[in-house]
């Protein structure tokens, strides 16, 4: 039986980058694996750009699919500035994963703000464990750029304690037929060597 305690990851990134489908891949993969699973989503301006986030909580029995600040243990960042935004959500030991992809938000493309600078140096200066992933170079080498998410998906399960043949089994069912060995590629990408 699984422990008691719950656990939570957090997804953010910007409308487009396949985030909520990510966390329902995740979701379906904590249900296999016999945990009890709960999830929120916000979509914002998902279609203009705009932020997303998605809350996953897993574990014998959930009772809140949202977090509350200072409790994500997992930070898994589609675009870079947007670890920057949800810092008081994560427990002082989080473990993130950073895609290292830069979309800029309008203040940026109109001059009036700045885009951070050394967002990954400052992230590693302040929690143990940041793995940054250029999700899209991964994911074009796989053979497709959409699969980023799914490159991303490979990382997070190189932290989890998921045997890997059950993360396969979901993506297969995840997928159309046609798109399954491209994600598999994609999932194997993103795990560290």
């Amino acid at each position: 039986m699984q422990e008691d305690r719950v656990r939570s990851i957090l997804f953010a990134g910007v409308g487009g980058q396949g985030i909520i489908r990510a966390s329902d891949i995740l979701c379906e993969v904590m249900m296999e694996a016999g945990f009890d699973v709960k999830k929120s989503e916000v979509h914002g301006m998902a279609q203009r750009g705009g932020c997303v986030t998605s809350h996953v909580r897993y574990g014998r029995k959930v009772y809140s699919p949202l977090a509350e600040p200072g409790t994500i243990e997992t930070l898994v960042s589609f675009e870079k500035m947007e670890a920057l935004r949800y810092l008081e959500y994560l427990s002082p030991n989080a473990s993130i994963i950073l895609n290292t992809e830069q979309i800029y938000p309008p203040a940026v493309n109109t001059g009036d703000e700045s885009y951070p600078d050394d967002i990954i140096n400052f992230l590693k200066n302040h929690y143990p464990k940041v793995t940054a992933v250029d999700a899209l170079l991964l994911a074009q080498k796989a053979g497709n750029l959409k699969t980023a998410n799914v490159v991303l998906l490979g990382a997070l399960s190189s932290m989890m304690e998921i045997p890997h043949s059950l993360w396969e089994s979901v993506l297969r069912k995840s997928f159309p037929q046609k798109l399954v060995k491209l994600n598999l590629e994609a999932f194997q990408m993103g795990i560290p060597a």
